[in-house]
């Protein structure tokens, strides 16, 4: 690619943005040439205005960390910079689904991280190797919003990264019913040790809106996209339960998981699909595209987050602990990696696909 698009980043001071930072740091293909935050950092250099809560194990990329941080309420002269944006600001709901409407406006498109659009019904929530087809209800978002280029793509909740993909691999045996409790790390709230003391030698049993989002977004993931309406309809199985840990981890979600199917299926099928499984990523082989996207472990103990979390740079999922149910018919262990794979890497993921899928173009 001889000339990258420009990427500016909303909300690059947190966590999430701090990994936005890090992983475009080489980006073949885009290039981040502003950061924008909350008026408090603004008119700081990048380095200044993450000093002292700097969360990556890298340093700041030289490129990025003299930057002048702008405000990220002035849309319009952030729209004018960038060929489009990386959203991950720290807003209320409403604030946000307001403010990344307002980029979409400038005709600047918008790839969140984001809860607050993951439900608007004509705005894609794509894990690329699951559900490219759903980026066709952009245009159906652009009539709504009056736009010929701007438009919001959004990824999904980064815990169902870790169960989601083994049962996309296994829809073909028709998966009815599941449970699934997640292991949460505390990366997924921005925190990390330092900031977190409570999490320490504990196991907090609440996540405030994960059970609700682990038991909905996959099926929004597996729906289709209705030419009628124009919107995204959700599928209605399986039926999913789950309950959100949060455990003293910084990096990466594990799930236990039980599975029914509607089909009888044996263990080496399953583990056939798993490792068999392939998306559009993998075939157009994107910058971000893990080469393997899920792994099945035989051990018993695996996978672990300290071996297994950094797969394929951590876009990759782990599957592991396969095995008959007394109540269920299968059982499972999935690990995922959550700022890469759930969140910054996802997100920079679904980008490439809409930049090779001709939705996102330079200005």
């Amino acid at each position: 690619m001889s000339k990258k698009l420009k990427v500016g980043i909303l909300g690059a001071t947190g966590m999430v943005g701090q990994r936005y930072v890090t992983l475009l740091a080489d980006h073949p293909w885009f290039e981040v040439v502003l950061v924008a935050a909350s008026p408090h950092s603004a008119g700081k250099t990048y380095a200044e205005a993450v000093a002292g809560r700097w969360k990556m194990s890298v340093p700041i990329p030289a490129k990025v960390k003299e930057l002048s941080v702008l405000d990220v309420n002035q849309v319009n002269l952030i729209a004018e910079q960038v060929d489009f944006v990386f959203s991950a600001v720290n807003m209320a709901k409403d604030q946000i689904r307001k403010i990344e409407e307002e980029y979409a406006k400038t005709e600047t498109p918008v790839v969140s991280n984001n809860s607050a659009h993951r439900w608007t019904p004509d705005v894609p929530m794509i894990v690329p190797e699951i559900n490219p087809e759903h980026t066709e209800v952009i245009k159906y978002q652009r009539q709504r919003l009056g736009t010929s280029r701007g438009f919001i793509a959004v990824k999904p909740n980064c815990s169902i990264q870790s169960y989601a993909p083994a049962l996309s691999a296994w829809q073909q045996f028709e998966p009815t019913q599941v449970i699934a409790t997640t292991y949460q790390a505390i990366s997924g709230a921005g925190k990390n040790f330092e900031d977190a003391p409570e999490i320490l030698n504990n196991v907090i049993p609440f996540i405030g809106g994960e059970e609700e989002k682990s038991e909905k977004e996959p099926l929004k993931i597996w729906g289709r996209v209705d030419p009628t309406d124009g919107v995204i309809i959700p599928a209605t199985t399986p039926v999913i339960t789950s309950q959100c840990l949060r455990v003293p981890v910084l990096y990466g979600h594990t799930a236990a998981a039980f599975v029914n199917f509607k089909q009888k299926v044996t263990k080496e099928e399953l583990i056939s699909a798993l490792e068999s499984f392939r998306g559009v990523p993998q075939e157009l082989q994107l910058p971000s595209a893990p080469q393997q996207f899920i792994q099945y472990l035989t051990a018993d103990d695996r996978p672990q987050v300290r071996y297994d979390v950094n797969f394929e740079h951590g876009m990759g999922i782990s599957i592991g602990r396969l095995r008959p149910d007394k109540i269920f018919d299968w059982k499972f262990v999935g690990l995922s990696h959550n700022t890469a794979r759930g969140a910054a890497g996802g997100a920079i993921l679904c980008a490439e696909l809409l930049k090779s899928q001709g939705y996102i173009t330079a200005k």
